[in-house]
């Protein structure tokens, strides 16, 4: 039988983007949420993986996009969900945390089968995603407290699509066992 692996998405953000006055509000409410579930994960000693852009920046490391991210203009929303040294990290370029990188392979060394998606943005990223882990035929939960939007309506809808399209799992952080 498999395990569960927390991944948070694209939450290592430096926020000068041209959306990031959009996505700011619902980040706010979401990284307390988010850094629950981290703590969560790790007293119980399941898997937390980062997947994230690198924003362009082919010749940095996660520790620089770290980096950066603390010291860009929301430092504050970085700063809570901060990798630890048992994170793992995996960089991506596109929206799906599975395209063109090494993280299914990640999964399946580590016996993952279940994955519990949090982070932004819930109607991009979490959603391509989530399809992805479905085509997989991984178990998919998302905590809809701590998913960040950048359009609340277009965020409802991806929820309602993951949850009858991908049979994904949706509710509170605070109801997910891990």
């Amino acid at each position: 039988m498999g395990k569960t692996a927390l991944i948070v998405i694209d939450m290592i953000n430096n926020y000068e983007h041209p959306d990031a006055e959009l996505l700011i509000a619902s980040a706010e409410y979401a990284v307390p949420r988010i850094a629950r579930l981290i703590e969560a994960a790790q007293q119980r000693e399941v898997p937390v993986i980062y997947a994230n852009d690198n924003f362009g920046e082919w010749r940095s490391h996660h520790g620089e996009i770290v980096e950066t991210a603390l010291a860009g203009a929301r430092g504050d929303l970085v700063e809570p969900l901060r990798p630890d040294e048992t994170s793992l990290f995996v960089v991506k370029a596109r929206h799906s945390i599975f395209y063109e990188t090494p993280l299914a392979y990640l999964l399946s060394q580590l016996n993952v089968d279940h994955i519990v998606l949090c982070g932004q943005v819930t109607e991009q990223c979490i959603l391509y995603s989530a399809l992805d882990a479905h085509i997989r035929h991984l178990g998919v939960t998302i905590p809809n407290d701590a998913v960040a939007h950048i359009h609340p309506d277009l965020a409802d809808a991806a929820l309602r699509m993951m949850q009858r399209n991908m049979n994904a799992a949706i509710r509170p952080g605070d109801t997910i066992e891990l």
